[in-house]
Formats: C-alpha cells, structure tokens, sequence
C-alpha cells in the first residue's frame, strides 16, 4: 500500500474512504489509533493508503472530488 493522502481532517478522510471504496479500492487509514496517545487534539496526521495497483486512479478521483491539496 502507498500513501496518497495525510491530514487532520476527519470528515476529508472520510470523505475520501467512501469516494475509494464506491470504485472498489482498496484503503486503510494509517495512525487512527495515535490520536489517544496525543490526547485526541489533532496535532499528528492521520494517513490515507491505497493499494499500490489502483493509485493513480485513485489520485486522479479525489483530485476530481476536491481534495487534491490534501494529496501527497
């Protein structure tokens, strides 16, 4: 899996998991748990992964959907 995507925007990541999963493409939100050993106040990014076969055509979806400054 390759990172296509990191933020601290919640509702952007989840945004972007449902855009993925409706095409089929397989992702995974990296460093969700880590938020309790920052004591849940946003400060480390959370990281979006998408299978390695699929990642232009998943970079090329959310750049479409408006989240290509969130792009890695």
């Amino acid at each position: 899996m390759i990172e296509i995507m990191r933020s601290n925007d919640p509702v952007a990541l989840s945004y972007a998991v449902s855009l993925l999963e409706d095409r089929d493409i397989v992702c995974f939100i990296a460093d969700q748990g880590m938020s309790v050993l920052e004591g849940s106040i946003g400060i480390l990014q959370r990281r979006l992964l998408v299978e390695d076969e699929r990642i232009e055509e998943a970079r090329r979806m959310l750049h479409d959907a408006g989240l290509g400054g969130e792009l890695r």
